[in-house]
């Protein structure tokens, strides 16, 4: 039944796994061979490489795990429909491109944790900076040569210019670089596109050393179960066209992210051992926090009518449509080569918050992430919602076998501060979206509309109509304590030999941004401590902290 034996098996070629195989492969006297559930990301595949048809892949089979909760019990029992990568890259194949990195009071609050001192963001900076070339320009925040390539929205619509001066009118800040010194206020955001393609981590780090003779790619390759002696991890189990295969390794590197990841291990005999034994599993070690601490991002569009004909709407079309893909096949141009997410923002709703808890997203278009519209003319929206939600859910393994979709509980609006926050978001959206700035263009708000206006209409009106942010995070946690599932100077399972888990399933809390970026950092990271490397030495780089002198 052994196929092979390697130094190292990556479980995920997602966005952890990507750039965990450009480093450790570095060494070419390290055998690394990665397993991906998904396709290849193939090179002429149009739907994941022009960044402007994202919304195809989400949603689709072909791409897209699609994952959905358990019914919701301060969402009317609504199922959320979750999205997942399933495809080389990972959710950076199919994802809206937006970087954020997150405020460096998130770091500065893992590592108030004991055991994740070297968590801070003075000690996380170099490595946000070593994995990305900036394009806007290399300063003592951003970095200059990494796989990476970022670059800034152009933000050129019209929309953008009068979006950004109603946040200025409206009391907030604008910044130069919410990756950079100040994250709080209002700004241009970066994106990972490159001459007019999405550069997915796979693209950044995977293929350009796809040629190593120490590295092997198997997609369509689904981890079944973890290979045990005793309690060291020999290897791993997976399904390839419908046959059992195994490989072995001396390190098995989990890195399928914070829905497959725990699901794994509970199937593999780690977790709560009651549960573990539930499934039919003999348990290996029993650590309760698996599949625990589950957190995410849940988001509304609050969208408005627009009187002058200046949004993207046009484009959609269908009549335009091969004109669009025209303008990108042959010259990476057009409406196809941008994410359309250009601009945006962060405030603190209140006066009890350290650093920004709502983060905006604004689009010069009104329409859904399935491509559907609210209106049949001009429009624009922000996207919005709290990024410190104090509300925990689960992901629990249903059966033994890895073909059985985990149960996802993530308890939205389950707390008295979120539902706060929630109220306090859309009252901040609505104050920047009725100042003068947007009146040329202002006809009027779609949704959630003028009819709902109080407290109670508010949370009735997301209780309906909100949608996940694709932020699953913190269900196998560092750290140090007994619900920690993670050990942090090392990434190795508590209580095992040879596993370890690299992915966003290791944050302990979740960023109050987009957490593309931070995963990757948290790989690039992982990377050193995997080597047994000297870590970066810490950075000292001053950033904006709200109140300080």
């Amino acid at each position: 039944m052994t196929e092979s034996i390697h130094d190292v098996v990556i479980v995920g070629g997602g966005s952890a796994g990507s750039a965990l195989a450009n480093r450790l492969s570095a060494d070419p006297a390290t055998d690394v061979l990665v397993l991906e559930a998904g396709r290849p990301d193939y090179k002429w595949d149009v739907f994941i490489h022009m960044p402007a048809a994202l919304p195809f892949p989400i949603g689709s089979r072909f791409y897209d795990w699609n994952y959905e909760s358990e019914p919701e019990p301060r969402m009317h029992g609504r199922r959320v429909f979750h999205g997942r990568g399933k495809v080389l890259g990972g959710s950076s194949s199919i994802n809206g491109m937006i970087f954020q990195r997150g405020n460096a009071m998130d770091f500065d609050l893992w590592a108030r944790d004991f055991g994740l001192e070297s968590w801070d963001y003075a000690h996380c900076l170099p490595y946000f900076k070593r994995m990305e070339t900036c394009l806007a320009g290399e300063d003592r925040w951003r970095g200059g040569d990494g796989p990476l390539k970022v670059e800034r929205g152009e933000a050129d619509n019209p929309l953008f210019g009068a979006f950004l001066d109603a946040a200025a009118q409206a009391g907030y800040p604008l910044t130069d670089d919410v990756n950079g010194y100040q994250q709080e206020g209002f700004s241009r955001f970066d994106r990972n596109v490159y001459r007019g393609r999405r550069l997915s981590a796979a693209r950044a780090y995977l293929h350009p050393v796809m040629d190593r003779p120490n590295l092997q790619v198997r997609t369509r390759a689904m981890a079944a179960r973890i290979v045990w002696d005793g309690n060291r991890a020999r290897g791993v189990d997976y399904i390839h066209r419908g046959r059992m295969k195994r490989v072995l390794a001396d390190e098995v590197i989990l890195a399928g992210g914070a829905v497959n990841t725990p699901q794994l291990l509970q199937v593999s005999g780690i977790g709560d051992a009651d549960e573990v034994r539930a499934l039919g599993v003999e348990p290996v070690q029993h650590l309760p926090g698996v599949g625990e601490n589950l957190q995410d991002h849940l988001e509304v569009y609050v969208q408005y009518s627009s009187k002058q004909p200046v949004s993207l709407a046009p484009n959609l079309a269908w009549w335009r449509r091969p004109w669009v893909g025209a303008q990108w096949l042959f010259g990476r141009t057009g409406p196809g080569a941008t994410n359309h997410f250009e601009a945006g923002g962060f405030v603190r709703t209140n006066d009890e918050v350290t650093h920004p808890n709502c983060m905006f997203h604004f689009l010069p278009l009104a329409i859904r992430y399935d491509g559907t519209s609210p209106t049949e003319g001009h429009g624009y929206q922000v996207h919005i919602g709290p990024m410190f939600s104090d509300v925990r859910g689960t992901v629990k393994a249903r059966s033994r076998d890895p073909r059985d979709k985990p149960a996802l509980r993530f308890n939205y609006l389950s707390t008295e501060r979120d539902r706060r926050e929630w109220v306090e978001c859309v009252r901040a959206a609505r104050d920047i979206l009725g100042q003068p700035a947007m009146e040329p263009f202002n006809a009027g708000e779609i949704s959630p509309g003028p009819g709902v206006d109080s407290d109670e209409e508010i949370l009735d009106w997301v209780a309906n109509d909100g949608e996940t942010a694709y932020h699953p995070s913190c269900t196998a946690r560092m750290g140090r304590d007994e619900m920690a599932v993670v050990d942090p100077d090392s990434m190795r399972v508590h209580g095992t030999e040879g596993l370890r888990v690299v992915d966003a399933s290791v944050m302990p809390r979740i960023t109050n941004a987009n957490i593309y970026a931070p995963t990757m950092m948290i790989a690039e990271k992982a990377a050193d401590l995997i080597r047994g490397d000297t870590p970066l030495p810490p950075d000292d780089a001053p950033v904006h902290r709200h109140g300080a002198g």
